[in-house]
């Protein structure tokens, strides 16, 4: 397991040792190893013994029993470590980089001339690995945030003139930050890394939705916004090859306070909630405990099928495997054009913030 947490992970881990456990595998031949892909090589932290017994009851938890970190791909390393304990079967859970550290590794395995199917199963609690309908985790993610919203719901029309701001996960990708406002049904504005936005007409925004109804909710996805806080020349990446952002929840809050203390403005009472890591650790809900079994499950069969540098996914309802190189050309993402973009904006009536068309709501019409 590598990368960040997601909910799911331990059951895929106790998936993949019973369908191998099923194949065969005689105990002491399955090793989950600790820590990411460092795990392979450095002698700190031992590869684990995985059995039946040992994986028992761990779907009950969140977080992985294996640890996680980002980075640690010296992909030498790895096959040798490979050719050295003699592991000839290789299930990377990864989002985009675990699944290019995976193809790696398989590329690798073929240049020293040594047999290993390499398979990955996709992980990525933004929903954003390429064709793939959705990954584990994600309806878990959009569970959690719901319940994150209702409570910012909660908080703003309890108060006076109250706003209530999510921040939600999503780097590049606002699946969850779309979903999750669809499902609650109370997001009054979504800004996600796909629809640019400008600051002002934002903030002229709340002012309108308070004066019609007394309070206002906002969802904002993690990766929106940064072109606003910081030019492309600035933005690093983590160990993973992923952006480094700034941090837009906190910076939204402190405009929106600094705007309602403004001169002539009414003042509000602003509320701000960030459950990143809390919907990270979850346990994973019924629907995702049964996708995790059905990923498992396959990516068994396909590496004693013999493929390698593959991943199993769900495409068009539809199990199948995929070549990983296909999947980790770029991130998935919402289509602004899309349907269910322009669903979540007909149901919430936010306008466009990136164009000059008047701020008024399509819900409140009649108040104007």
């Amino acid at each position: 397991t590598c990368g960040g947490l997601c909910p799911g992970l331990n059951d895929v881990v106790k998936n993949l040792v019973l369908q191998l456990t099923g194949y065969g595998v005689p105990d002491g031949n399955i090793l989950g190893i600790r820590y990411g892909f460092s795990g392979f090589y450095e002698l700190e932290h031992p590869p684990r013994n995985l059995t039946v017994n040992s994986v028992e009851n761990i779907q009950l938890m969140g977080g992985t029993i294996l640890g996680t970190s980002r980075g640690g791909s010296d992909m030498k390393k790895i096959v040798e470590s490979l050719k050295m304990q003699g592991i000839n079967m290789v299930f990377v859970v990864g989002g985009n980089g675990g699944n290019a550290g995976a193809s790696a590794i398989a590329k690798e395995c073929m240049v020293q001339d040594y047999k290993c199917a390499v398979v990955g199963i996709p992980k990525s609690i933004d929903n954003d690995i390429l064709v793939i309908d959705k990954t584990f985790g994600f309806d878990t993610a959009v569970e959690e945030a719901e319940r994150a919203i209702l409570s910012a719901k909660v908080e703003a029309y309890s108060a006076k003139r109250g706003v209530g701001i999510v921040k939600l996960m999503g780097r590049q990708s606002g699946f969850i930050a779309l979903h999750a406002s669809m499902a609650a049904g109370e997001a009054d504005i979504c800004l996600i890394p796909e629809v640019r936005f400008r600051l002002e007409r934002v903030l002229q925004y709340i002012d309108y939705l308070l004066e019609v109804k007394g309070h206002c909710v906002i969802v904002i996805a993690e990766g929106a916004g940064q072109d606003i806080l910081q030019s492309s020349d600035e933005v690093g990446t983590d160990a993973s090859g992923n952006p480094i952002l700034a941090d837009v929840g906190v910076w939204l809050r402190d405009e929106v306070k600094r705007y309602f203390k403004g001169p002539g403005r009414k003042p509000a009472d602003v509320k701000y909630i960030d459950p990143s890591y809390m919907i990270r650790a979850s346990k994973c809900i019924s629907s995702d405990a049964i996708y995790c079994q059905v990923l498992a499950q396959g990516a068994v069969h396909g590496a004693f099928a013999g493929f390698t540098n593959m991943t199993v996914g769900l495409v068009n309802t539809h199990y199948v495997y995929l070549p990983t190189p296909v999947i980790i050309q770029a991130p998935r993402s919402v289509n602004p054009q899309g349907r269910m973009w322009n669903r979540m904006i007909a149901s919430n009536g936010q306008p466009d913030f990136d164009s000059d068309e008047p701020l008024r709501s399509r819900r409140y019409l009649f108040h104007a």
